[in-house]
């Protein structure tokens, strides 16, 4: 009796919540944001993954003074695109400097903005991560008949991953938060999703309190994953 009263007890809570308007919008659109969570993780994902060739690089280069055009070339790089914001990033590259180069379309050209805008936060970390490894293992390795490079590749840098990894989670989670900003280039991602059904459904509390909730699941899977990580590395 007690079960078949909760079983219709449950009922009645799901079919009160049904004839709530806004209750309604979401779950009938809840497919569509999900599929817009998709695609900013995509959007994330390959941000992040391009970014950190182009950290590698333009950090290593920013440690390289005696290589004058790549140093200079490296410290204009991320002065510019740390310096401004990204939103006005996505605009210049997406209307000003692309179609120079043909019909990109608005995911390829979100993809660059932020692969470049995130590059430039993570040559930064890479040069503190290097930095912060101790001088002697550089010589260490060259006592071993190794030359420089070798030394950085093979001594360097995997020590200086460990120290890098948790600013890295943390350019993920802000690069993930910042991807709602191509929005303004018609990126079909979370965000672009929200504001169509909002215009159409006028219920503003329940379509960007369930974006907001979405967004947040995300970011906090994220920083457990980097939680993870920094024990697992301290225990290595």
């Amino acid at each position: 009796m007690t079960q078949l009263t909760s079983c219709i007890f449950g009922f009645n809570i799901v079919e009160k919540m049904m004839d709530i308007h806004g209750f309604e919008v979401v779950t009938n659109n809840f497919s569509s944001f999900m599929v817009g969570a998709l695609v900013t993780l995509e959007l994330t994902a390959l941000a992040v993954a391009f970014g950190m060739i182009l950290g590698l690089v333009f950090g290593l280069l920013r440690l390289a003074p005696n290589f004058k055009i790549g140093y200079h070339l490296s410290g204009l790089y991320i002065d510019f695109f740390r310096g401004t914001p990204l939103f006005v990033q996505i605009l210049l590259l997406y209307f000003g400097v692309l179609p120079f180069f043909g019909d990109i379309g608005a995911f390829t050209s979100a993809v660059i903005a932020c692969s470049l805008n995130s590059g430039a936060y993570i040559a930064e970390i890479v040069r503190a991560g290097i930095q912060a490894i101790d001088q002697g293992q550089m010589e260490a390795g060259r006592s071993l008949g190794m030359n420089q490079r070798q030394a950085m590749w093979y001594i360097i840098l995997p020590q200086a991953y460990k120290v890098v990894i948790p600013p890295l989670i943390n350019e993920f989670i802000a690069m993930l938060k910042d991807t709602s900003l191509v929005s303004i280039i018609g990126v079909s991602e979370l965000t672009l999703r929200g504001k169509l059904v909002y215009a159409s459904t006028y219920e503003p509390a329940w379509v960007w309190g369930t974006i907001a909730i979405i967004y947040f699941i995300m970011t906090k899977l994220l920083a457990m994953f980097g939680d993870y990580m920094e024990r697992r590395l301290a225990t290595e």
